[in-house]
């Protein structure tokens, strides 16, 4: 994959928003190819690993492309993470170069009593000085500007985002082929919403995630200009869309949930009849919330379904999901069979574990035996979802299986709970989980945002408990409700569990 064929195009491949910094094609490879020759200079080889640990800045999609040229892996760091918790990611993964932005300095200089075998030799900062590292983009700026001469595809090495335990490194083949030969492997889902090199694509999450860096590379390779936020706000994310007429992008339910929840009037003042299509996954989104979103921008909000593991991936149109609401779409890669805990295969309707079939091939670093787990004897692959097939092979999720609770024998799957309670025109978010009962081994418990925080009283607690009763089986209800100042989600979205879990079972 790469962005060499538009240098000549004149257009920006990245646009950052409020700052307006913009990067050409012709800057953006050129700064790829000097970064991709420092790291060969400095001994690193094909299938050797990079730790990115940056915030969204205009140097990003650099850093990214210069490890993909390069032959190596890129393992980007959550931005969030302690000192101890990077240090772990960079220890797990091998690095032996780190990329950092000026923003993680403080992060940086606290790596090093974590690190039993000290840090990389390569050490990069962007854009501020550090004892023992050296400030980029400076110490590039003497590298040839020109294309390696022997340029290996790379790949990103992505860690899980480690709400069920340590992250763990996701590691695919490289394809041991120069980039120009290795293709654009999110081509086929891009072109189907329309991306192409007119395009101007929105990325408004953290580029640390799998999906906003792979995808804003991806439409980089197809010629399209990619606008990316410096962080997501739901006011900056509608300025971004009417100021550079954003015509694609890719959100997350929350992002949609936070715009929705801003004042009418508000959203009104914004033009976004730019946009042409757009597609949100990550996390499960709520029917009613989609149904929003698509009365709001029109039929034009379509979804798609995968994992960090890259196994399998559904796709469904926004006019497709109107006829089966709540679907995550038809397989595009792999095919898709659903489990049942004896190892059968299930019937349509039936819900179980969601494996694929022949959709690629991939280790979690330094674990052979939870690769083994996610492999059946069939060689199918499942990473932990639960859900169904409908009789015209519509995929449907119904929750983690981590996240089942199991109270008096009976299984209970949060999701349904959780969708009806973020639907309220005044929650902000939820999320519902089992907490121990002594007599039925766990119970149903919700904690919610209220919109208006003034509102976080035993009385709208009351009232939420009988509006869920209402609309779903009592056995699904939570049993109790109580409110926090916010949930502790990832920025795409994902829910901690085990941190609600330990702070509301006391």
């Amino acid at each position: 994959m790469e962005i060499r064929q538009w240098a000549d195009s004149g257009r920006p491949a990245l646009i950052m928003h409020p700052s307006g910094i913009r990067i050409s094609f012709a800057e953006l490879e050129s700064a790829a190819n000097r970064l991709a020759h420092h790291f060969r200079t400095a001994g690193l080889g094909e299938g050797d690993v990079v730790a990115v640990l940056m915030d969204n800045t205009e140097h990003n999609h650099a850093v990214l492309w210069a490890a993909r040229r390069a032959g190596l892996y890129y393992a980007t760091v959550n931005t969030h993470l302690t000192p101890a918790e990077a240090a772990y990611i960079i220890g797990d993964c091998g690095a032996k170069a780190i990329v950092a932005s000026r923003t993680l300095r403080d992060v940086c200089v606290a790596l090093e009593p974590h690190l039993g075998r000290g840090l990389p030799a390569l050490r990069l900062i962007a854009d501020t000085d550090v004892d023992g590292w050296q400030r980029y983009p400076d110490c590039v700026a003497d590298c040839p500007d020109t294309p390696l001469p022997d340029e290996r595809e790379g790949d990103l090495l992505q860690y899980s985002s480690g709400t069920t335990g340590k992250p763990k490194g996701i590691r695919r083949p490289l394809p041991a082929c120069s980039p120009r030969d290795a293709g654009v492997m999110l081509a086929p889902l891009l072109r189907a919403i329309g991306v192409d090199d007119r395009a101007v694509y929105l990325s408004p999450a953290p580029l640390y995630h799998t999906a906003p860096s792979f995808w804003s590379m991806s439409a980089q390779a197809l010629g399209a200009t990619v606008v990316v936020l410096d962080k997501f706000d739901p006011l900056a994310t509608l300025e971004a869309i009417q100021t550079h007429r954003v015509t694609h992008g890719q959100f997350v339910p929350t992002m949609f949930v936070r715009m929705l929840k801003m004042p009418a009037e508000a959203r009104a003042g914004y033009d976004v009849s730019s946009l042409r299509r757009v597609v949100h996954a990550a996390a499960p989104c709520p029917p009613e919330i989609k149904r929003q979103m698509i009365q709001w921008w029109g039929p034009i909000v379509d979804e798609f379904y995968g994992s960090s593991e890259g196994v399998g991936v559904t796709f469904i149109r926004a006019d497709e999901w109107l006829a089966h609401p709540g679907s995550v779409g038809r397989p595009v890669a792999g095919v898709a069979h659903i489990v049942g805990d004896d190892g059968r295969e299930l019937p349509p309707g039936t819900p179980g574990d969601i494996y694929f079939e022949g959709a690629g091939s991939f280790s979690y670093l330094n674990d052979p035996v939870k690769t083994a787990a996610a492999h059946n004897d069939r060689g199918w692959v499942g990473v932990g979802d639960i859900g169904y097939l409908d009789d015209d092979g519509y995929l449907y999720l119904t929750d983690r299986r981590h996240h089942m609770i199991i109270s008096g024998g009976v299984n209970i799957y949060p999701q349904e709970a959780e969708d009806l309670l973020i639907s309220h025109p005044r929650v902000l978010d939820a999320a519902v989980f089992g907490v121990p009962d002594a007599a039925m081994g766990q119970t149903v418990k919700a904690v919610v945002q209220a919109l208006d925080p003034a509102e976080a009283t035993d009385a709208f607690a009351d009232e939420l408990m009988g509006w869920l009763q209402d609309r779903l089986a009592h056995y699904k209800c939570p049993r109790s409700l109580s409110f926090a100042p916010e949930l502790p989600r990832t920025a795409v979205g994902k829910l901690d569990k085990r941190h609600l879990i330990r702070h509301h079972s006391l």
